[in-house]
């Protein structure tokens, strides 16, 4: 009996063990967390010598330096080196313990012993690195890589580390010769090194460091022409650049070298039109095509050239009825040349586009969509995408009834797609310019719910509009007229449009819509590419309704025309900021603050704010 004896008072010993320790710890944590150090000091030491973890030292030792027991922190730090070998923050730590006791010469002996210590193992090399850069010990981080870099011979590449050591120091030029020092040996880090210089510098104006980079890499480009790693360097720096026009003069020539077919000059060149540098992509496809019909991208970059074209005057309105002319006369060679069927569709629909709104031709423009509906195997995206073009058409031609049953019809058949309800809110749109205001406002309070972001906006903007301007007797022929000066901007008849709008500033000088006609007459202005007088518009805006309701808006518009149209980065982070500062409610603070970061050059991620 007398074994199960023991066992038994053994059993009720464990969880009393247990209890203590956990109450030790309890109250160390206690102590040590209200700065309470002699306190904390006695479980400290208890807790450390029953689990002499690093994290249980490092408080331990942390109570005997507060409580002025420096004789045995000492003591205690010199057994931590002893039995922690390849710990290099141990004998660092001793280096400072030193330090702090003005014994420089044994605390420089410690740090020098390290270095001449090292061993030919890349891993203790980077980790004495690393403790040395952690207590800002420079100097001697610095020779840990010198030694390093001796002991290792090239089978480790410790640019990384001398890289990270000259950016610490200020001294950029050789940060940059590190890395791409480290890409000679080791392409594969092109990526990283990528990554690393698009944080540490500003790309979106001119700087030293930006030209050193520049000459370095042409340089190693030259002395190097085998190595295609800095001819890829070289165009993602122009790329960050935004100078397409010299990062697609090195991708051809790195084309031409490699026999790419056109490849990299392809992606380039749609790089340049999601970047709106569409002179430059054009450049990019034209090459393509003048390769030949054996290249596999031949196709993709016939239609994209067209669609370049097609993107510079719809969104940059950069164009004369010349250049019009021009870009349709390309679509419709092209479209003898590759045919009328399923795949050209695109082309269809871009080329009545340009014919109907920018070149006065909706009767051609309405034949060739007709011609298009006709296209065996077009799918049913393809049918309701030429459906809606010709709709709006008609409604450039006034003849909004006929373009109502073309938006029925695609409704119907996408109701719950965004299509469906781009058709809907355009139907809703055709009552509005007819007057009938309640139903319109009824169809555009369904649309408040919709799938798309966009409609759903666009749709509370109309239906609002009608709410307050709507409703009693007087106010019905004023918000006629504006519906139908809204309809004339649709058909781009703008001095119809402004004659209705200034009959309303007339006969109802204090009516509500004062703010609407001024941000009306600013997008008519703008959809003709007459930015300046836009601008003019938005200005008095702001100027007699800063407080009112399209102010917000008002702001924006100004600074994605400053950033996007005239290129004014300065002015448009101007406008950015203003959201941010005293539109703080506005709808368009997330994506303001978005611009505004790009256009200071921020490299964080834009959700951390």
């Amino acid at each position: 009996m007398r074994p199960l004896r023991v066992l038994f008072f053994a059993l009720l010993f464990i969880p009393f063990c247990g209890y203590t320790q956990s109450t030790d710890w309890k109250l160390a944590q206690l102590y040590y967390g209200k700065g309470e150090y002699d306190k904390a000091l006695p479980y400290m030491e208890k807790i450390f010598s029953q689990e002499p973890t690093k994290t249980n030292f490092m408080k331990y030792y942390d109570c005997l330096l507060r409580t002025d027991n420096r004789k045995e922190a000492e003591k205690m730090l010199k057994k931590q080196v002893s039995a922690n070998r390849y710990d290099y923050e141990y004998p660092i730590m001793l280096g400072i313990f030193y330090e702090n006791e003005n014994e420089l010469d044994k605390a420089n002996k410690i740090y020098e012993k390290l270095v001449d210590d090292l061993p030919p193992n890349a891993n203790a090399v980077v980790q004495l690195y690393n403790s040395f850069r952690t207590e800002n010990k420079n100097q001697y981080a610095l020779a840990t890589l010198q030694r390093g870099e001796k002991l290792l011979r090239g089978a480790y590449p410790l640019q990384i580390q001398f890289a990270d050591y000259y950016g610490a120091v200020g001294e950029t030029n050789k940060m940059l010769d590190s890395y791409l020092d480290l890409l000679k040996d080791y392409p594969n880090y092109m990526v990283y090194v990528q990554n690393v210089l698009a944080r540490k510098i500003e790309f979106n104006e001119d700087n030293k460091e930006l030209e050193y980079l520049r000459t370095a890499l042409l340089e190693k480009s030259q002395k190097n022409p085998d190595n295609h790693i800095y001819a890829n360097m070289l165009i993602w720096y122009f790329i960050q650049k935004r100078s397409f026009s010299a990062a697609l003069n090195q991708v051809i020539a790195m084309d031409k070298r490699e026999q790419g077919m056109g490849y990299r000059v392809y992606e380039l060149g749609e790089m340049c039109l999601e970047n709106k540098a569409y002179e430059v992509g054009r450049r990019a496809f034209q090459y393509v095509i003048e390769l030949g019909r054996t290249p596999p991208f031949y196709n993709n970059a016939e239609l994209r050239l067209l669609n370049a074209r097609y993107l510079e005057i719809t969104e940059e309105k950069a164009f004369d009825q010349n250049a019009i002319t021009a870009a349709i006369g390309e679509y419709q060679s092209a479209l003898q040349r590759l045919g009328k069927r399923q795949t050209t569709a695109g082309l269809i629909l871009e080329m009545a586009h340009l014919e109907a709104f920018y070149a006065n031709k909706a009767d051609s423009a309405i034949f060739h969509l007709e011609q298009g509906l006709l296209i065996p195997g077009i799918t049913d995206m393809q049918r309701a995408e030429l459906k809606m073009e010709l709709a709006d058409i008609q409604v450039l031609q006034g003849d909004i009834w006929s373009a109502s049953l073309y938006y029925m019809q695609v409704d119907k058949d996408f109701k719950y797609e965004p299509i469906g309800e781009e058709a809907k809110f355009k139907n809703a749109k055709i009552f509005y310019y007819d007057g009938e205001f309640e139903f319109a406002e009824s169809q555009l309070n369904v649309l408040k719910e919709a799938t798309s972001k966009l409609i759903a906006n666009d749709a509370m903007e109309l239906a609002l509009l009608i709410t307050e301007n709507y409703g009693l007797d007087s106010n019905y022929e004023a918000m006629y007229w504006y519906a139908q000066g809204d309809l004339y901007i649709e058909q781009h008849q703008y001095e119809k449009a402004f004659l209705y709008f200034d009959s309303i500033t007339e006969n109802y000088q204090t009516h509500s819509l004062g703010d609407d006609i001024l941000m009306r007459k600013s997008e008519a202005m703008f959809q003709q590419g007459k930015w300046n007088e836009g601008i003019a518009y938005l200005n008095e805006l702001l100027k007699f309704y800063a407080f009112d309701l399209l102010a917000d808006d008002a702001v924006f518009m100004l600074g994605d025309v400053y950033e996007n149209h005239l290129h004014d980065s300065e002015k448009a982070a101007g406008y950015y900021k203003q959201i941010l500062f005293d539109y703080k409610g506005s709808m368009h603070t997330i994506e303001a603050r978005k611009r505004f970061r790009k256009l200071r050059g921020d490299k964080t991620d834009e959700n951390e704010i």
